[in-house]
């Protein structure tokens, strides 16, 4: 990986001087390709036709609790200085390939024993290194695939980037969730996106090595724990131990249909599969119309989790406590999701509300947020069982300053009975992301959060929650070349 990192640092001072403007940063963090391959005809050109897809970014993190508790919480900060080259072939009678290289180094950074305080900062090194080896920085060959390109579909066979309802690249930190395996995109039907995927395994965004996909590591080292799926959203029941014993491997099966967002009337039905474990149905269902030239949107989702042994193997509750929970041994649960958009112009207001039934947690260990673009505020896990979380949200374009502005406001109900559940909190968030005239492919981004919760939430057991209270700050800068 050494060899890697040196290779990335190079290639990025040179790539770094074109002014070219091949990709644009949107707002949800992903990244939009203006300049794509094309068709060639001979092998010569298949590389030399290629388009190569630059990043040099620079990420901070400074987060501040309101109570330190010894030997769990204080308060900290990372940093990670880095970036990415990615290269895609042109096609020649369909098939190309996509090679991608990430670097997040770590040049500033705390002492090594803190590395277990760490919090929305972790993803910008990989804590098992820092922990058993005092090694800074991740250095990976995230993507690498292998493309068949047709006139209506792509699949895609490798290292790679797979947006869907239950699993998203998240690319806030320095290096994006991806997966290997197979993936198929198709608009065989027409006015629609088709998607489908076998996955076999994930590297989350603050790993080295593609690890397991769904699978803890309870492992009897002190820090195994952060080797497998260490997601904040990972099932602590579902171990490696367990799984091995019973002969199950983790895979994780996909297949999503929509008819994009162009329509007036839109739908989204995804099914996702992690067999011999669980299973999750999604529907969306949304509508646009106009009334005084204001755009009214209102939306609804319904998720069902299926239980197939997940639940008898770890339990109903994420962190394995299943106290004051109706059925301790099942995941079978449901999401329900409800919101409004009122838009003009460059702005827009939300109001969205999410509950979860109080059956079991809902499972989403792939960066994808069940709640998101209902009841879902930065940084906070609301699908819990039995948790009622309410949002208002802003978002307004000041257009001749290339400024974007987000700011959101969510309750969040949690059940004050479950141990294995945070106490409720207000979560206040603001986004700034500011772009340049004069320099195009530059991109700066400052994130703001609060959250105040209740610091006297009393337990079954007469015991108290701890306080979730606390101030985030984060600072990024962009550079697409």
């Amino acid at each position: 990986m050494r060899l890697l990192y040196i290779f990335l640092t190079l290639s990025l001072f040179i790539y770094a001087q074109e002014d070219t403007i091949k990709r644009e940063l949107k707002s949800n963090s992903t990244l939009k390709e203006l300049i794509k391959p094309n068709k060639v005809e001979t092998l010569s050109e298949m590389f030399t036709e290629g388009v190569y897809y630059g990043r040099l970014r620079f990420n901070s993190f400074l987060f501040d609790w309101d109570t330190e508790v010894e030997n769990k919480r204080k308060d900290h900060y990372t940093i990670g200085v880095g970036g990415s080259l990615i290269y895609k072939s042109a096609y020649l009678n369909g098939l190309g390939f996509t090679v991608g290289g990430y670097t997040s180094q770590n040049p500033w950074h705390m002492d090594d024993e803190d590395v277990k305080y760490y919090k929305v900062g972790k993803g910008v090194l990989e804590r098992y290194d820092v922990a058993t080896k005092g090694k800074y920085g991740i250095s990976s060959l995230a993507q690498a695939y292998l493309e068949y390109k047709g006139e209506e579909f792509s699949l895609k066979i490798g290292r790679q980037i797979f947006e869907s309802r239950m699993s998203k690249s998240n690319d806030i930190k320095m290096i994006p969730n991806t997966f290997e395996g197979v993936t198929l995109h198709s608009t065989i039907i027409p006015k629609h996106n088709l998607k489908a995927a076998y996955l076999t395994k994930q590297k989350l965004r603050d790993h080295t090595e593609f690890h397991h996909i769904f699978a803890y590591d309870d492992g009897e080292g002190e820090y195994d724990m952060w080797r497998e799926n260490d997601d904040t959203a990972m099932h602590r029941g579902i171990t490696l131990s367990k799984l091995e014993a019973l002969g199950i491997e983790d895979r994780l099966l996909l297949f999503e249909l929509d008819n994009g967002i162009k329509e007036d009337f839109t739908y989204l039905f995804n099914y996702t599969l992690v067999p011999e474990l669980f299973s999750s149905m999604t529907i969306d269902l949304g509508y646009k119309y106009v009334v005084n030239e204001f755009k009214i949107s209102p939306a609804l989702r319904y998720m069902h989790q299926f239980d197939h042994g997940a639940g008898e193997i770890g339990g109903a509750n994420l962190k394995t406590n299943n106290i004051a929970y109706s059925d301790p041994d099942s995941v079978e649960t449901d999401l329900y999701g409800v919101r409004v958009d009122v838009s003009k112009d460059n702005w827009r207001i939300r109001t969205g509300v999410s509950r979860v039934a109080d059956k079991a947690d809902i499972i989403s260990p792939w960066r994808a947020f069940p709640t998101g673009g209902f009841g879902y505020s930065l940084l906070q896990y609301n699908w819990y069982a039995n948790t009622t979380s309410y949002l208002l949200e802003g978002k307004y374009d000041f257009k001749a300053y290339n400024l974007h502005m987000l700011m959101r406001y969510a309750i969040q109900d949690f059940d004050d009975d479950k141990p294995g559940v945070q106490a409720d909190s207000n979560v206040l968030q603001l986004d700034l992301i500011k772009k340049f005239d004069s320099l195009p492919n530059f991109y700066a981004k400052l994130r703001m959060v609060r959250v105040k919760g209740d610091d006297n939430t009393i337990i079954m057991d007469g015991t108290k929650k701890l306080d979730p209270s606390y101030k985030d700050f984060r600072f990024e800068l962009n550079y697409l070349f």
